[in-house]
C-alpha cells in the first residue's frame, strides 16, 4: 500500500502534465490541434478524451513493455548455452580455449544481426562494461585470491603491474609515434599524446582472457599468482594512466607541472582505492559478527559492500578494481569466520556463477561488436602495434625478471619468464576504453587495431599457449589440498624464519607477517569476529580453513578429465544376476568366517593366531617374571595366572616372546615344563605355535571366556 501511495503522486502528475504544463509561464497555449494523436477529442466541446476500444481484447502483444529485461534475459541465455555447449563438444575445449570459442559465437550473431538489419549490431557500452560487468570478475578473483602465494610474491608481482606497465605504457606510445613520423602521408595527424593514449590503453592486459586460459592449463602456483596478479593489478595502472593521458589531451599545452600532479595524481587514485576498500572490507566484516539471528541476508553484506566500495571509488575517480580487491581480501577470513557453512557455499557459488555469466557476455559481445562499419585499416599501424606489444613486454619481462631473482629465494625460471610474456592477453578492457576516446580523424583506426589485437592476442596466443607449457615441461599445479600435517608444518617454518629474522634483526617477510598476526589475534579478530565463533586454537582454525576449502570442492581446483570416448551402457539382467550371486556367496562365506572378537587386553595374541612368529630374545629377569605356576595350583588359580601374565604382556610386546601354549587339561605339567624347553626352531614348537586352540578342551575354553570376563570387570573404575 505504501509503494501505491508513493506512485500516485506520479501517475497524477503524468495525467495531468498538458494542463500543467499550458499553465505554466511563458509557455505555450494548448490547442486542441495540438495534442497528441493517442488523446481522443469530444466532438462536442473538444475537450481531450482517451480513446477506449470498441470491444474487449482477448490477446495482445506489449513488446516494448518488457523490451529491455527480455532483451537482457535472452543475451544472458545464448552466452550460457554457448558455454553449455562448449563443455558438452568433445574434445573441442582440449584444443580451442572457451573464451576463442565464445568470440565465434558473438561473430556469428553479429553476423546475422548485420545481414538481418543491414546495419552494425548493438555493441558493448563502456558504461555497461566497467560498472556491471567489470566488478563481479574482479570480486570473484579477490574473494578466492590465495593470500599467501599472493602476499609472498607481493613485491614481485607489484614490479610488474607498476614499472612494467609503466615501460610497456612508455615503449609501445613512443615507438607508435616514430612509425607515425615516418608514415607522414596516412598518419601524420596523429599526436604525441594520441599515441600515449593508445599505449596506455593497449598495453592492459585482461585478466578475463588470462584467468580463463590459465584455469584450462593448471600451472603450478607461483607461475599462476605471478600472471594473475600482474594482469589484476596491471588494469588499475592502465586506467590511471589512460585518465591521465585524457586529462593532458584535453589541456591547451602540458607543462613540467601538470607532469608532475599528474605522477601525484597517480599514487592518490591507486592509494585511495586502497583505503577505500579496506575501509569497506571492515565494515562488512563488522556486518557480518551481527548476523547470526539472520543468516539469510548474510551474503547480501558480501555483495553489497563490494560494490558500494567500487562505485564510491568511482564516485570519487579513484581505482574501483584497486577498491574491490581490497574490500574483498580484507573481509574475506572475518565473514567465512561470522556466517554459517551455508552462507559461506551460497557466496561461493553466487560469486562464481556471477563471474562466468559476465565473461561470457564480455567474450560474445567482443565478437558481436567486432562486426561494424567503422573501421579503419592501416598496415604500418596495425602490424607495428601487433609487433611492439610482443617485442615490449618480452623484453620488460626479462629486464624486470633479472632484477627479481637477485631478492627472491625462488626465482622465476627461463620457462616461466616466456610463458608470462607470452600469456600477455588482451581483452575486454583496452576494447571498452578505445571507445571513450574523444572524437579524432583517426579514432576509428584505433578501434580497429584493438581489435585486432585482441582477436590475434586470444586466438593465436591462447590456442598456442598450451602446447607451450606442455612442450617446455612446465610444473603444473599440486594434484591435490595441503593436509593439516602440511600446513602446520609450514606454518612452523614461518615463525622459525620469522624468529631468525628477528634474532638477526632483518625485518623480511617474515617478520611483518608475523606481526600482523599478532596485531590480527589481538585485536582484529577479538573486534570483528564473534566470541563464539572465536577459535581457542591455531592448529583448529588450521583444520576449520582446510575444511572450508575442502567443502568448496576438490573437483574445482583440479577438473577431472573426462574421455568423451568412455561411454557407459546399462547393465543386463543376467549379467546383474550373475553380479548379485557373486555378492551374496562372498558375503555368506564372510559371515561364515570365525573372526576372534577385539579386545586390548588380547590384541598382541589375536594378531599372532594363525601365523607361525619366530620369538623374539628378551632378558631373562623379564622372562621370569612371567613365567607359569603350573604345580600345586587348581584350574581356576592357573588360569587366573595365565590371564594375568597375558595382561602384563600387552604392555611389552615388542621385547617378550610368543605367549605359552595353554596346554589341556588331561596333559600332565611335567611334559608341559618338558615342552617349554623345546627349541623354538624345532617343527613341534611351530606345529604347536600354528594352532594352539585345537589342543584345548570346550570346559577350559569356557573357563578361559569366563575369566577374561571377570579380569575387564576388575579392571573399569
Amino acid at each position: 500500500m505504501a509503494s501505491l501511495w508513493t506512485l500516485s503522486p506520479l501517475l497524477s502528475a503524468c495525467l495531468f502534465w498538458p494542463a500543467c504544463l499550458a499553465l505554466t509561464p511563458g509557455a505555450e497555449p494548448l490547442h486542441p490541434q495540438n495534442l497528441p494523436s493517442s488523446l481522443g477529442l469530444n466532438s462536442s466541446d473538444g475537450s481531450p478524451s482517451v480513446d477506449l476500444p470498441m470491444a474487449l481484447r482477448v490477446f495482445s502483444v506489449d513488446y516494448h513493455h518488457v523490451q529491455a529485461p527480455f532483451e537482457i534475459v535472452l543475451w544472458i541465455m545464448l552466452a550460457s548455452l554457448a558455454k553449455l555447449g562448449f563443455h558438452w563438444s568433445g574434445r573441442v575445449p582440449a584444443v580451442v580455449p572457451e573464451s576463442c570459442l565464445l568470440i565465434m559465437v558473438g561473430l556469428l550473431v553479429g553476423g546475422v544481426i548485420y545481414g538481418v538489419r543491414h546495419s552494425a549490431p548493438p555493441t558493448l557500452s563502456a558504461d555497461a562494461f566497467f560498472l556491471f560487468l567489470l566488478p563481479p570478475i574482479v570480486l570473484d578473483a579477490g574473494y578466492f585470491l590465495p593470500g599467501r602465494l599472493f602476499f609472498e610474491n607481493l613485491g614481485t608481482i607489484l614490479w610488474y603491474a607498476v614499472l612494467g606497465t609503466l615501460w610497456n605504457v612508455l615503449g609501445i606510445g613512443l615507438s607508435l609515434y616514430g612509425v607515425c613520423l615516418l608514415a607522414q602521408s596516412s598518419l601524420g595527424d596523429v599526436s604525441l599524446l594520441h599515441c600515449l593514449l593508445f599505449g596506455s590503453l593497449i598495453a592492459a592486459v585482461d585478466p578475463v582472457a588470462v584467468l580463463s586460459v590459465f584455469h584450462e592449463m593448471h600451472v603450478n602456483e607461483q607461475l599462476h599468482i605471478l600472471v594473475f596478479g600482474e594482469s589484476l593489478l596491471n588494469d588499475a595502472v592502465t586506467v590511471v594512466l589512460y585518465k591521465l593521458f585524457e586529462s593532458f589531451l584535453r589541456l591547451p599545452a602540458v607543462s613540467g607541472v601538470d607532469v608532475f600532479l599528474g605522477g601525484c595524481r597517480v599514487l592518490l587514485v591507486g592509494l585511495g582505492g586502497l583505503f577505500v576498500g579496506l575501509f569497506f572490507g571492515l565494515l562488512a566484516a563488522l556486518t557480518s559478527r551481527f548476523t547470526s539471528r539472520a543468516q539469510v541476508i548474510a551474503p547480501l553484506f558480501v555483495f553489497l559492500y563490494s560494490y558500494l566500495s567500487y562505485l564510491t571509488s568511482e564516485m570519487l575517480h579513484l581505482s574501483g578494481i584497486m577498491a574491490i580487491v581490497t574490500c574483498a581480501v580484507t573481509m574475506k577470513q572475518y565473514v567465512e569466520a561470522n556466517v554459517s557453512e551455508r552462507s559461506n557455499t551460497s557466496i561461493q557459488y553466487f560469486l562464481k556463477m556471477w563471474s562466468s555469466v559476465s565473461e561470457t557476455l564480455i567474450f560474445i559481445f567482443l565478437g558481436v561488436s567486432t562486426i561494424q562499419d567503422v573501421h579503419m585499416w592501416s598496415w604500418p599501424f596495425v602490424c607495428s602495434t601487433l609487433l611492439l606489444c610482443l617485442v615490449w613486454r618480452a623484453s620488460g619481462v626479462l629486464l624486470l625478471t633479472a632484477v627479481a631473482n637477485k631478492l627472491r629465494r625462488n626465482t622465476v625460471t627461463f620457462r616461466d619468464q616466456f610463458i608470462i610474456a607470452y600469456g600477455g592477453m588482451r581483452g575486454a578492457i583496452c576494447f571498452s576504453l578505445v571507445f571513450l576516446i574523444d572524437d579524432f580523424p583517426k579514432k576509428r583506426l584505433f578501434i580497429t587495431t584493438t581489435i585486432v589485437v585482441i582477436l590475434f592476442t586470444v586466438f593465436v596466443q591462447g590456442m598456442t599457449i598450451k602446447p607451450l607449457v606442455e612442450l617446455l615441461d612446465v610444473k603444473r599445479k599440486k594434484r591435490g589440498l595441503n593436509t593439516v600435517s602440511e600446513e602446520i608444518h609450514s606454518r612452523l617454518i614461518d615463525h622459525l624464519l620469522a624468529g631468525i629474522e628477528d634474532v638477526v634483526g632483518y625485518w623480511g617477510q617474515h617478520y611483518w607477517k608475523d606481526k600482523f598476526e599478532q596485531f590480527n589475534k589481538k585485536y582484529l579478530r577479538r573486534f570483528l569476529i564473534r566470541d563464539d565463533h572465536q577459535a581457542r586454537s591455531s592448529i583448529l582454525r588450521v583444520y576449520q580453513e582446510l575444511e572450508r576449502r575442502e567443502q568448496r570442492g576438490y573437483e574445482e581446483a583440479i577438473p577431472p578429465v573426462v574421455d568423451p570416448r568412455s561411454h557407459s551402457r546399462p547393465l543386463l539382467p543376467e549379467e546383474m544376476e550373475s553380479i548379485r550371486r557373486i555378492l551374496s556367496r562372498n558375503l555368506q562365506h564372510f559371515n561364515n568366517m570365525q573372526r576372534p572378537a577385539y579386545s586390548r587386553h588380547t590384541l598382541h595374541q589375536d594378531a599372532t593366531m594363525g601365523r607361525a612368529r619366530k620369538p623374539l630374545h628378551r632378558h631373562q629377569s623379564l622372562g621370569e617374571r612371567c613365567t607359569y605356576n603350573t604345580q600345586g595350583e587348581d584350574g581356576e588359580f592357573n588360569g587366573s595366572r595365565r590371564g594375568r601374565a597375558g595382561l602384563s604382556r600387552s604392555h611389552t610386546v615388542c621385547s617378550m616372546s610368543p605367549r605359552p601354549v595353554l596346554q589341556d587339561a588331561s596333559v600332565p605339567a611335567a611334559s608341559a615344563q618338558t615342552r617349554g624347553r623345546v627349541d623354538p626352531d624345532s617343527e613341534a614348537f611351530r606345529e604347536e605355535q600354528i594352532s594352539p586352540e585345537q589342543h584345548e578342551a570346550p570346559a577350559e575354553r569356557a573357563a578361559r571366556k569366563q575369566l577374561s570376563f571377570v579380569l575387564e570387570s576388575e579392571k573399569q573404575p
